[in-house]
């Protein structure tokens, strides 16, 4: 805020001194003569709160959109432009020193064509190189899982969806996450929106998701930082995070199916707490021992249903006779479904 109307004030002294000079033109054109009043009193005071209005137009708001449009362009793409430019330059710098002695105007005229169209060359070439900046600075490689990994910026970006959640608060207190997890600003906005929702269940998400973020706020055992990025107009939210993600070269925390998929295929680093959550399933096998709790009857007669404590079903052949109650069984068979794992089991005699 302190920065903002620093800038208006700034801005206003401008203009009130560009009014004041253009007063003195336009008295001169009119009367002959410069004179400060009426026209250079009158420019100089419509100048102040013009300078005021328009200055944050002119500079910060230009300057908010060119950074988000850098930290949107790949490190690498960056970073081989640049080099492009540098030798463009240098290259123009060579071939324009015989050029400073044309006569006129063209002494200086053509070596700044020369080094403007070598400049943008050796930009546009670098950019187009960026595969072999890659490979002269290659990635720093991460498993699948992304447990006890540190990535080349030390940064996670989170998802919405990670983020309502919940299970990211309860991984990052393990201290199994390295690095600092960042929550770009849109994605905060629409957390805002969802918590603010006219529906109860969407309300309730959203507000889970505001103390999932107090919790890991108050956590010192994984650094959270927002990011002052936004989301350009009717532009997707999964697509800035997924373009942000490869400017930052930092992988993407989700439970989102579809993020999931359109973030590998572009070459995005996607840490999936569903599939660390499978990963890190416990393995039933038939013969083991189980104390479970029956809590309903099953499909078919005699059966009893119980549940361990991921959810997993397990049911009991002849266990309705122990419903509500706990009781040893013993594993007979293990069946993988699309919708999960089920085990089957029979009373422990």
């Amino acid at each position: 805020m302190f920065a903002l109307w620093s800038l208006r004030v700034v801005g206003a002294g401008g203009f009130a001194v560009l009014g004041w000079r253009l007063g003195g033109i336009v008295s001169e054109f009119l009367s002959g003569k410069e004179q400060f009043l009426p026209w250079g009193l009158a420019l100089t005071l419509a100048g102040v709160p013009v300078g005021a209005l328009v200055a944050p137009y002119l500079t910060f708001k230009p300057w908010r959109k060119s950074a988000d449009y850098i930290s949107s362009i790949p490190g690498s793409t960056l970073l081989s432009g640049t080099i492009g430019l540098l030798v463009g330059l240098v290259i123009a710098s060579l071939i324009s020193i015989p050029l400073y002695s044309l006569s006129g105007w063209l002494g200086w005229g053509v070596p700044v064509m020369v080094s403007l169209f070598l400049g943008l060359f050796g930009i546009w070439l670098g950019v187009h190189r960026d595969r072999d900046m890659s490979a002269i600075f290659p990635r720093l490689e991460s498993s699948n899982n992304g447990v006890g990994k540190v990535y080349r910026n030390g940064s996670i970006l989170v998802d919405t969806s990670a983020i309502i959640d919940g299970r990211i608060a309860d991984l990052s207190i393990t201290g199994f996450l390295e690095g600092s997890l960042v929550v770009p600003r849109f994605v905060l906005d629409e957390l805002r929106h969802i918590a603010d929702s006219s529906d109860d269940l969407r309300r309730a998400r959203g507000r889970r998701g505001l103390e999932v973020l107090s919790r890991l706020r108050k956590d010192a055992t994984v650094p959270l930082e927002v990011l002052d990025v936004g989301v350009g107009v009717g532009e997707e939210v999964d697509a800035q995070l997924v373009r942000l993600a490869k400017g930052m070269d930092s992988p993407i925390l989700t439970t989102d199916y579809n993020l999931n998929r359109v973030a590998e295929l572009q070459g995005v680093q996607v840490l999936n707490v569903n599939e660390l959550a499978n990963a890190l399933k416990s393995i039933v096998l038939p013969g083991e021992d189980l104390r479970v709790h029956i809590v309903q009857e099953g499909k078919e007669a005699g059966q009893g249903v119980a549940y361990l404590d991921d959810g997993t079903m397990v049911v009991v052949e002849g266990g309705r006779r122990h419903l509500n109650a706990f009781h040893e069984v013993v594993v007979t068979r293990v069946l993988q479904t699309a919708a999960g794992r089920i085990i089957f089991a029979h009373p422990k005699s």
